[in-house]
């Protein structure tokens, strides 16, 4: 049809006949096939996000998105995200009318994160089936095609009628979703997403959703003005908890130690002294002079030695961190590497891998420093071959912990869509290892 929106997934308001048979058969055809060309009745906006997913690893089958935040962790996002003081516009403008209209409304952050997931009782309690809900993330490259998530990867609103979702468990919905800009900065802060049945996909539907982004970002402007007029007083005020200093130690040669007054960059055996510390205290204990030092060297050292590093360690971050007999932390300290057990302890295998920039301090050879990177890196390993996900096993094997690490790439090459690049990829590494492992 001429002059039609290729944004809009029914421009008649209601689906034609056999309109879903010719979408699920092209579907089928694509997902067996690979990517073969582009089939008539497919609109060019869901064909390319078909391919991205597929690119992406999607398993259109696979389980549900995972659920990055929980509990007191969401609640700590949503009360920071900046799009958290205009949500009685939202509510007003959508929500209000979401039961009667059979609707739910998401609002999302701008890596496809659910923040607030609200509307009609009946189909949310559906909708919790394929983790449509607060802190799963419906990112299109680990969900596949879907409006929030597509509307973020093209910066652009869009509609997908059932069938043309990419993942099967959602081909039952239709969704509506628009992208959400600072409009003085215009920073990408998320996305708001109507999602339902057929209805869901018409014009008025899209067009609904687009002027309640519209008031949002008017909204956000008239905060900002009233918070430039204020000067330091903030229009809103969230309670603040006293933020614990954060010891950085993934992936890094020396660790960043980030107090009230700013970041300190540690020497190498700085950095392993208060990580052993840290890791001392998440058991509840201290350490001894000959204790760390049988932590900090292979071979025999002297505990003397130990002793003058942290007397300079205590004058660099202050007494009130680390005290001694035996030494110790004297306050909390969170570290990066709390954060990622943390994730796995809760099955957030994404978030933790979000993370996860890489090994422990990779430059240190201390014993203690040593074990604590290989548990840290097979906590994580085991909990991406357990999950089975393609997204999850490509980012796994692209970390050089898994460079050789068979298994991995075998579970990769099982479970990466047939046709995908990846999987030659795979194959390929797969069998360089199995030739170097016989010589």
């Amino acid at each position: 049809m001429t002059g039609v929106s290729p944004w809009l997934a029914l421009p008649d308001g209601r689906p034609t006949p056999g309109l879903t048979r010719t979408l699920r058969a092209a579907h089928e055809t694509f997902v067996t096939r690979g990517a073969p060309p582009p089939q008539a009745g497919v609109r060019a906006v869901v064909w390319d996000s078909w391919r991205r997913s597929l690119g992406s690893g999607v398993d259109p089958d696979g389980a549900g998105p995972p659920v990055d935040l929980l509990d007191d962790d969401l609640a700590a996002y949503r009360a920071a995200h900046p799009l958290a003081p205009v949500l009685p516009v939202i509510r007003r403008l959508l929500v209000e009318d979401a039961e009667a209209d059979r609707m739910i409304v998401a609002v999302t952050d701008a890596d496809g994160r659910m923040l607030w997931v609200e509307g009609d009782r009946r189909l949310r309690s559906l909708a919790e089936g394929m983790h449509f809900v607060p802190g799963a993330r419906w990112s299109e490259d680990v969900a596949g095609t879907n409006a929030p998530g597509t509307a973020l990867a093209l910066d652009h609103p869009v509609q997908f009628y059932g069938s043309e979702h990419y993942r099967r468990p959602v081909q039952p919905w239709s969704c509506s979703a628009a992208p959400v800009h600072h409009p003085v900065t215009g920073v990408l802060l998320g996305a708001i997403d109507v999602t339902g049945g057929d209805h869901v996909a018409s014009p008025h539907v899209l067009t609904l959703v687009r002027a309640t982004v519209a008031a949002v970002e008017s909204e956000l402007r008239w905060l900002h003005r009233e918070e430039r007029r204020d000067g330091a007083r903030p229009v809103r005020t969230a309670p603040v908890r006293e933020t614990a200093p954060l010891l950085e130690v993934l992936g890094r040669e020396r660790a960043r130690l980030t107090r009230a007054g700013g970041p300190v960059e540690l020497s190498l055996r700085h950095s392993e002294l208060l990580l052993l510390l840290a890791e001392a205290a998440a058991a509840g204990e201290g350490r001894s002079a000959e204790r760390l030092a049988a932590e900090c060297h292979a071979g025999e050292a002297a505990a003397v030695t130990v002793r003058a590093e942290l007397s300079r360690l205590r004058r660099l971050v202050g007494p009130d961190l680390v005290g001694s007999r035996p030494y110790r932390l004297l306050g909390p300290l969170e570290t990066d590497l709390d954060a990622v057990r943390r994730l796995l302890d809760r099955g957030a295998v994404t978030a933790a891998l979000d993370r996860y920039p890489g090994p422990v301090l990779p430059r240190s050879s201390a014993p203690g420093v040593a074990a604590a990177r290989r548990r840290t890196a097979a906590g994580l390993r085991a909990a991406v071959l357990a999950a089975r996900r393609p997204e999850l096993l490509l980012r796994w094997t692209a970390l050089p912990e898994a460079r050789d690490d068979a298994a991995a790439w075998q579970a990769l090459l099982e479970v990466v869509p047939a046709g995908s690049p990846h999987r030659a990829a795979a194959a390929a590494h797969l069998l360089a290892l199995r030739r170097a492992a016989r010589g």
